[in-house]
């Protein structure tokens, strides 16, 4: 059988499948969790724990077509002040209740567009984040930025805060595909945003494509990676576009005729990577590349890499504290997210409470099985010894678990003495492999 009507067999072609960068999914959270929950769980963070940290920025001063994060138009600098007036409110929350020692290795700035704040709210934010809750002596700290978006007071900004690494979503730099997804930004443009960080001493660099846009090819997709590569990124994302215009309204607005098959869509990734790897990029999870040099190649090789709402983390401390409308909180006890709505958002930190307005309590089955997909999406295997040492689970459970996917994928799994794998054939359809772990799943 070969790979695409292998993939069409199991409904890798046809259907919905999660990225499973939470477990369960953001969509099965409930209003069961709420601001009571989420300030128990924070006071039970061991002392002296090293956690992420993610700080949203809703606006955007454009809404591009093709995007379906939850953002909102910036009708002003007033507004998007009051927001970061009660961002610094709702850390300085988090930091009271937190234990002592406990400090953020990682922050990241997303969005939204947070290169839309101005020079002054990027440094008042930023200090008063920083002094409420601490960050270890190697952070690291990215922000999405927008190339067309910044400026050098802004850079000059991000600098003097300690940015650390820049992430810059391209999607294609074809002129006609730009206007049919409603995103105008050239290599011009990127290039002089990256020159003026690096001129700054903000040497890391995340690239992110995206494809199955509408007249893409698979040669037009490499010449973009290999023009992509001049501007020498240490990590590159490529990332499926899913066209759900029920979900988000505004990609009603790109036309379906161009838009590839899916057979197309797998060709298309294929033709990028296929261009990362000869460039010397290691292949990280499933949608990820890295340098060799790199962290996350690193982790990966390890063993050590984990999931996470931006895909993957070398940070192996599990514990992640969302600050913002939307924001997702990660804790031992479970998941507990913001709430979406700006407005909303707004009065709960006004009214001297978190902004939690649900997630999910996990229970002892929910930690296996998210941990049993973390394992097959970072190293396609699953591996019982680590299970156990991080006390998941009794070795019957795992075995119930391993001997129920090999049932359903007996040609594209393989056991071994210690676990599980996939298939070096059958890794395109990792997350449908997944997605048999998955208790929640219709």
């Amino acid at each position: 059988m070969d790979l695409y009507s292998q993939l069409r067999r199991f409904g890798v072609l046809d259907t919905h499948v999660p990225r499973y960068t939470s477990y369960p999914p953001t969509p099965h959270f409930t209003d069961t969790v709420g601001a009571m929950d989420y300030g128990r769980w924070l006071a039970r963070i061991p002392e002296g724990s090293e956690v992420s940290l993610y700080i949203h920025i809703p606006f955007c001063q454009r809404l591009c077509w093709f995007c379906s994060a939850r953002t909102q138009g910036a009708p002003g600098g007033a507004p998007v002040a009051s927001y970061v007036d009660t961002l610094i409110r709702e850390a300085r929350a988090v930091g009271a209740a937190l234990p002592p020692g406990v400090r953020a290795r990682s922050v990241y700035w997303g969005g939204g567009t947070p290169t839309i704040l101005s020079p002054a709210d990027i440094t008042r934010l930023s200090c008063a984040v920083h002094s409420a809750i601490p960050l270890t002596n190697d952070a690291e700290i990215t922000v999405e930025v927008d190339p067309t978006e910044i400026d050098d007071a802004r850079m000059d900004a991000l600098a003097q805060m300690g940015m650390t690494r820049a992430s810059i979503g391209v999607q294609d730099f074809d002129p006609e595909i730009q206007k049919i997804i409603g995103r105008a930004q050239s290599f011009e443009a990127t290039k002089a945003a990256i020159d003026g960080l690096r001129a700054r001493g903000v040497d890391g660099l995340t690239m992110g494509l995206l494809y199955g846009l509408p007249k893409q090819r698979r040669t037009s997709l490499a010449r973009l990676t290999q023009l992509l590569l001049t501007l020498s990124p240490d990590r590159v994302t490529v990332q499926p576009y899913a066209h759900v215009p029920a979900i988000a309204r505004r990609q009603s607005l790109i036309p379906t005729a161009d838009l590839p098959t899916p057979e197309g869509q797998l060709a298309l990734f294929d033709a990028a990577a296929g261009v990362l790897r000869w460039d010397g990029f290691d292949p990280i999870g499933i949608d990820h590349f890295a340098l060799p040099s790199d962290a996350l190649s690193t982790a990966s090789s390890r063993g050590d890499l984990r999931r996470c709402f931006q895909g993957y983390t070398d940070n192996p401390g599990g514990v992640l504290l969302g600050l913002g409308a939307s924001a997702v909180s990660r804790l031992p006890q479970g998941y507990a997210q913001n709430a979406p709505g700006t407005s909303a958002y707004l009065k709960a930190v006004a009214a001297g409470r978190f902004a939690t307005a649900r997630g999910h309590r996990l229970s002892k089955d929910d930690a296996l099985r998210g941990r049993m997909i973390e394992m097959i999406l970072c190293d396609f295997r699953i591996d019982i010894a680590k299970l156990l040492a991080e006390r998941l689970g009794p070795v019957a459970r795992i075995e119930d678990l391993l001997t129920h996917m090999l049932r359903q994928f007996p040609g594209q799994i393989a056991r071994f003495e210690g676990g599980l794998r996939v298939r070096a054939n059958s890794k395109a359809m990792v997350r449908v492999i997944a997605r048999a772990l998955d208790a929640y799943a219709p």
